[in-house]
C-alpha cells in the first residue's frame, strides 16, 4: 500500500470572520513536486501553516507522513523541513554556523551534523563561503542557504513557501535545479507555493490552483492546459462606442471571448484559421486592431478560465505588498 505523503480533507481556517481556507482537500504522492498556485491572499501560506503545525485548522483534518497535524504535531515536525517566505538565516553567523545551529535544534549528533553540513554546502555550491558571515551573501546565496538549513535533519517532506520570491531569473533557474535534485537524489517530497506561472509549469508534477481560499482545479500542468481545448488569441483594439465583443462569438471556431479594457482575449479552435475571420469582422465593425498575438494555452490562461482574471493582474493587499517588499529588501541587503 502506497502511503500518501500529505493528505488534506476539508481544511478550513477562519481568522476573525475572514475565511482564509475554505474546504480544501487534496493528496500528495511520495516523491512528488506538488504546487499550490494562486495570488497573494488566496490561502497558500495558511495551508502550509496548517500542514506544518504552525496553525490549527478551524475544521477538517490533515496528515503529513501518516501523522495527524493536530494530534501528533511533534512527529510531523520531525519529518518535515520548512523554508518560509521570510528569510530566517542569521546574518551575524556564517553559513556553516547557521546550518549547525539548525542541526542543534533538531538534536542531530555533532559529528553527523558536520558531515551533513559539508554535503549541503556542496549541494548548494556554498562551500567556498561556509565561513563567511551571511551578511556578505547575495540574495540568491541566502535563499540557497535557507533551503540547505531545512535539510540538516534529513526530512522526507519539504515545504517551500514562495521559494524564489524576489530572485532574478538566473538564480530562480538555479533554485529549480536544486529542488529537482532533492527529489531525484534524496527521494524528497516537495510541497511548494508560488505565484510564478513558469515556476509551476517547469517544476511541478501536479498543481492545485487556489483562489479565495478554494481549490479550483488539480492536475498536471499539461492536462490543465490541454483542458482549454483551443488556442489563445490576444487582440489589442481601439473600438467605437457601442462595440460589443460578444458579437464575435457567432464566428466559426470562436469558443469564448473575455474583453479586458483595450484587449480581447479569444479562445478559438484552430486559431490560425479563425484569426483572419476575427480580424476581418473587427475591421468591418470599425474596430482598429493595433496588435495581434496567438499562442498555445498557458497556465495564465488556465487561471483566467477558472477565475475570470489573470494572476499577474490581481492586486496585492497592503499587508501582502508590505511583507513582500520587506522580504525582497532583506534578500538584497
Amino acid at each position: 500500500m502506497n502511503l500518501k505523503a500529505i493528505v488534506a480533507q476539508g481544511l478550513r481556517k477562519v481568522f476573525g470572520g475572514v475565511v482564509a481556507v475554505d474546504n480544501v482537500s487534496f493528496a500528495v504522492e511520495e516523491k512528488e513536486i506538488f504546487g499550490f498556485l494562486g495570488p497573494n491572499g488566496a490561502g497558500k501560506t495558511t495551508t502550509i501553516n496548517i500542514l506544518t503545525t504552525l496553525t490549527r485548522p478551524s475544521a477538517g483534518r490533515a496528515e503529513v507522513g501518516g501523522y495527524d497535524v493536530v494530534e501528533s504535531p511533534d512527529r510531523v515536525r520531525e519529518i518535515i523541513g520548512l523554508a518560509p517566505q521570510e528569510l530566517t538565516v542569521d546574518d551575524e553567523l556564517t553559513g556553516l554556523e547557521n546550518i549547525m545551529l539548525q542541526a542543534a535544534l533538531y538534536h542531530v549528533p555533532r559529528e553527523e551534523a558536520r558531515r551533513r553540513a559539508r554535503e549541503i554546502l556542496e549541494l548548494f555550491e556554498l562551500e567556498r563561503f561556509a565561513n563567511k558571515k551571511v551578511e556578505t551573501y547575495s540574495g540568491g546565496m541566502k535563499k540557497r542557504l535557507e533551503l540547505g538549513c531545512t535539510l540538516i535533519h534529513d526530512p522526507k517532506i519539504l515545504f517551500l513557501d514562495e521559494p524564489t520570491l524576489g530572485l532574478d531569473v538566473q538564480t530562480r533557474a538555479a533554485i529549480w535545479s536544486y529542488i529537482k535534485r532533492l527529489v531525484e537524489e534524496r527521494d524528497v517530497t516537495v510541497f511548494m507555493t508560488t505565484h510564478y506561472m513558469d515556476e509551476a509549469d517547469s517544476l511541478c508534477d501536479r498543481i492545485a490552483i487556489i483562489d479565495r481560499g478554494m481549490i479550483r482545479a488539480i492536475d498536471s500542468p499539461y492536462n490543465l492546459k490541454s483542458a482549454l481545448n483551443g488556442d489563445i488569441i490576444e487582440l489589442e483594439i481601439s473600438g467605437p462606442d457601442g462595440f460589443s465583443a460578444q458579437s464575435l462569438k457567432a464566428l466559426p471556431g470562436v469558443v469564448d471571448i473575455v474583453p479586458r479594457k483595450d484587449l480581447l482575449v479569444v479562445k478559438a479552435l484552430r486559431g490560425e484559421e479563425t484569426l483572419p475571420t476575427i480580424v476581418s469582422e473587427l475591421v468591418k465593425q470599425g474596430v482598429g486592431v493595433r496588435r495581434v498575438e496567438m499562442k498555445r494555452p498557458t497556465l495564465d490562461e488556465v487561471f483566467l478560465e477558472l477565475t475570470g482574471k489573470k494572476l499577474r493582474d490581481i492586486e496585492e493587499s497592503r499587508e501582502d505588498a508590505m511583507r513582500r517588499r520587506m522580504t525582497i529588501r532583506r534578500m538584497r541587503s
